[in-house]
């Protein structure tokens, strides 16, 4: 079979591999599509992060080189002995998400040691992938594949939204319109906010973020977006959403959101940042952050999915295949600022 496998920082090859077998309490699933993800970039550009480079995860027991690809959906192929969840022929998307099961809450155990299927271990930049039982959420007969690839990324603009504790009604400033910022955009707006900021530096994500539903979509580059903010909510605005992982927008992001408000940080930082806890004192703003999501969440966005409630396949730009996946998928997200979300197309199948 065909897999995109990571190896080192820019040195991400197509090759052939053999099929895995399936094991006892696991499923093998045909890959439909996956999602090229931001996490996906920096382990291209900036990696390791989170792949096990030097040694073997403490979790998985894999190291690299392995098989990248978190954000995907296939249909069950074969089930080893003891699998009740799906059966052959089911749909099903990937919950990419790894943690130990030591810990009682499922909250606490996400940050007591963490790995994702495609990062942490072999995933669905490849024909075929096997995964634990767990991993694999069965879908709707009416859910589309292609769609159900963006169910993770979906997933994790939820939980920032559970994390920020927006209420119904509020307002809401989100910096960086990449494809997690419009899927926070996208939630937001399910979840009842009154007004949402949306700021990046290019023309067409802001096009993008006013498509999904954006009240105002501001160019920083610019606007200053603590004036542009500030001047319409003196007191600051209710819940702003970091999702740039820059320097830059934490800072403002804590600018622009009133006392006792929150600010939340979804993104992932290649490089430390630099602040002074004052600015949190003398404000009274909150910090939270967010890493990927809860099982309820992931669960409750393949229902809002199903269901039409939450609809994030306008952020799709581009369906590549996998032998283009470093010039037309990796580079053309790093180079392009009119790319969104790129799916490869392994099967294809609908």
């Amino acid at each position: 079979m065909k897999a995109a496998v990571w190896y080192d920082v820019k040195d991400l090859r197509v090759e052939e591999k053999e099929v895995p077998d399936t094991k006892s309490g696991q499923v093998k699933i045909k890959v439909a599509w996956t999602g090229i993800c931001g996490s996906d970039l920096h382990e291209y550009v900036a990696g390791p992060i989170i792949i096990p480079k030097d040694k073997k995860d403490p979790l998985t027991g894999v190291q690299a080189p392995l098989t990248m690809g978190h954000e995907f959906s296939g249909v069950v192929e074969e089930v080893g002995a003891g699998v009740e969840s799906v059966r052959v022929g089911d749909k099903v998307a990937v919950n990419p998400l790894i943690v130990s099961g030591k810990a009682k809450d499922t909250l606490t155990d996400m940050y007591r040691g963490f790995g994702f299927v495609g990062l942490n271990s072999d995933g669905g930049f490849a024909d075929y992938v096997v995964v634990d039982e767990e991993h694999a959420v069965k879908l709707d007969e009416n859910m589309s594949l292609e769609h159900a690839a963006l169910m993770e990324p979906t997933a994790v603009a939820l939980q920032a939204i559970r994390e920020s504790r927006m209420e119904f009604g509020e307002s809401v400033a989100i910096f960086g319109a990449g494809p997690i910022g419009l899927l926070t955009i996208i939630a937001a707006r399910a979840a009842g906010a009154k007004e949402i900021y949306a700021f990046d530096l290019s023309e067409e994500r802001l096009e993008k973020a006013r498509e999904v539903g954006a009240t105002e979509a501001i160019n920083s580059g610019k606007e200053d977006p603590v004036k542009y903010i500030l001047d319409k909510f003196p007191d600051g605005i209710d819940r702003s959403l970091e999702v740039a992982g820059v320097e830059p927008t934490f800072h403002q992001a804590v600018e622009v959101t009133r006392p006792r408000g929150t600010m939340t940080i979804i993104s992932i930082y290649e490089k430390p940042v630099e602040f002074h806890p004052m600015s949190l004192t003398s404000s009274g703003v909150h910090i939270v952050s967010t890493l990927a999501y809860e099982p309820d969440i992931f669960e409750t966005t393949a229902k809002m999915m199903s269901s039409g409630q939450i609809d994030p396949s306008p952020i799709i730009t581009s369906h590549i295949e996998i032998e283009d996946i470093v010039e037309k998928g990796f580079n053309a997200l790093l180079n392009d600022k009119s790319q969104a979300k790129i799916l490869v197309k392994l099967s294809g199948e609908k």
